[in-house]
């Protein structure tokens, strides 16, 4: 399996997470924002893991899709756990729920892959439709 350049260089790296900046605030917002950091860290990793799990039952093409969607997701995840002020970890991040689903889709390289995905699929059926006509 091919990965990105981006994803390689995450690998090699032990695939972690980066150290967090040292996190400004009080004590108290600091060892809340380091409880949350955890969690978010724990749902990067649990997406992470579905895309994983897909793109090993995938063809070549849509596997090279997930493998990009895998590259935005390391991305995303650094930007995110560099947040320095525990203020704002918190109050971004203290209800995780769908937020990093939600920050791969909204992700302009994100539609692209997915419309990528749609001309190629297109592409087949009207090749499909071509030879049933023919």
């Amino acid at each position: 399996m091919t990965m990105s350049p981006a994803l390689n260089t995450w690998e090699d790296e032990g695939g972690g997470v980066p150290p967090s900046p040292a996190l400004k605030g009080t004590v108290a917002q600091v060892e809340w924002a380091e409880r949350i950091q955890r969690a978010v860290g724990a749902e990067f990793d649990r997406v992470e893991a579905a895309f994983r799990s897909v793109a090993l039952k995938q063809g070549a093409a849509k596997r090279a899709d997930t493998e990009a969607i895998l590259a935005l997701l390391a991305e995303k995840r650094v930007a995110v756990m560099s947040i320095d002020s525990a203020g704002a970890f918190i109050r971004d991040w203290q209800d995780i729920g769908d937020q990093v689903r939600n920050l791969i889709s909204s992700d302009p390289r994100f539609e692209a892959i997915r419309g990528n995905r749609a001309t190629r699929q297109q592409r087949r059926e009207s090749l499909l439709e071509t030879g049933r006509s023919g």
